[in-house]
Order: structure tokens, then C-alpha cells, then sequence
């Protein structure tokens, strides 16, 4: 399984430093979220961080755009050295025009779920589509509960026709007790956040994510 440690969760006062040290850690990619305040009721990272690290570091950066009308921002995203990006199929009314928005300027592009959102048919969409991400928490606060009647939706959309080759991303309320599970669902990748970055203790936390995803 992949990690993707989630810079959110990570003290902003030396963000250079973390990124360096993910990077020793060998984290697979840097996941950013960026929100609206009006998709979901918070807001944390902009455009900026994403060209401020982007020099920083050769992992690939993963963006997560928790917005109403993401394609208004995708070509800035993508210009600020974003790799991969996400828009969720609630705020897309044409979701296959966006992710080729995003896939013919380069970045893979993906679709993300909220918790309670059903998976519809996603072959026609495979032109453009790279990976699919589950959200597996709501944005609660301060902590968010970990929902693992979601990763049934991988069990079983995995097999389905026209899925094959997509990159399954589960993402939120993720740590060393529950990894195993989505490891077990079929998840290709996780998003982990707190989990990440508790105590200060990278190193440590990613070598405990590590054992508990039975990752080499």
C-alpha cells in the first residue's frame, strides 16, 4: 500500500522541514487538500503552499480540491507543480469534462466520494480517470471518526468492469489500528493525516503505518 501523508495535519511553522523529512521517510506522495469553505466548512492550504514546497522536494504532489466549481482553479493547480488531482463528483454536474480538463494538461486526475455518496458506473469515465478517492471520515472536528462501512465500496466496485487499472485511494480517520483494513478492502493507497505527524515523530509514525499495512 502507498501513503500519502496529508499536509494539513502537519505543523505549518516549518512546513519546509516536514516535507524534507517525509521525503527521508519515503513517503510515496505529498497529499494537499484544498477547500473552499463552502464545499466543506473549513479551509486550510492554498495554490501557494504547492509552489512554495514544489522545489523542495521530487515527490509527486497530490491534490485534493474540496470546491464547488474545481476547474475554474485546476490550470493554476497543475502550474504550481501538481501531479495528480482530485475533484469530487457532488460539486461536478460534468465530472467526465473536468477530469479530461485535468488529464490534458498532464496530471493524472481523479474523482473523489464523500462517505455517503454511492458509486455510479465509472467506465465512461475511464478515459480520463487515474484513481478513484474514497473519503472514509467526515470533516469532524477535532478528530475525525474513522467509517469503515466505506471501505465496502471498494470491495465491491474494485472488480467491477471498466475499473480495471484504477488506483483505489482511501482517505480520513486513518492510522496504525485501522490501516489493516483498507489494506484488506483492496485499497491501493491511503491518505493519512494525524496519525502522520502525532508526537512530531515521523520517522516513528511511518514506520509503525509501514508494519501495520504490512508494507516492506
Amino acid at each position: 500500500m502507498r501513503l500519502y501523508p496529508s499536509l494539513t495535519a502537519a505543523p505549518l511553522d516549518a512546513l519546509g522541514d516536514t516535507v524534507r523529512e517525509l521525503e527521508r521517510a519515503a513517503v510515496d506522495a505529498l497529499h494537499f487538500d484544498i477547500e473552499d469553505g463552502s464545499f466543506v466548512p473549513v479551509m486550510t492550504l492554498g495554490t501557494k503552499v504547492i509552489s512554495d514546497l514544489r522545489s523542495l522536494t521530487r515527490l509527486p504532489f497530490d491534490v485534493h480540491l474540496m470546491m464547488f466549481n474545481p476547474e475554474r482553479i485546476i490550470p493554476e493547480v497543475v502550474a504550481a507543480g501538481a501531479n495528480r488531482l482530485s475533484v469530487h463528483y457532488e460539486a461536478c454536474a460534468y465530472p467526465r469534462r473536468v477530469l479530461r480538463i485535468i488529464h490534458d494538461l498532464g496530471a493524472q486526475a481523479g474523482l473523489a466520494f464523500n462517505p455517503a455518496t454511492p458509486i455510479p458506473d465509472l467506465a465512461y469515465l475511464r478515459p480520463y480517470l487515474s484513481f478513484v478517492l474514497l473519503l472514509t471520515s467526515e470533516p469532524e472536528l477535532p478528530e475525525p471518526i474513522f467509517l469503515p462501512s466505506v471501505l465496502d465500496k471498494v470491495r465491491q466496485h474494485k472488480a467491477r468492469p471498466g475499473t480495471e487499472g484504477l488506483e483505489w485511494v482511501v482517505d480520513g480517520g486513518l492510522q496504525a489500528s485501522n490501516l489493516g483494513e483498507a489494506v484488506h478492502a483492496g485499497a491501493d493507497s491511503s491518505v493519512v493525516g494525524r496519525a502522520f505527524f502525532r508526537d512530531g515523530d515521523l520517522q516513528g509514525n511511518a514506520a509503525r503505518l509501514r508494519a501495520a499495512a504490512q508494507i516492506p
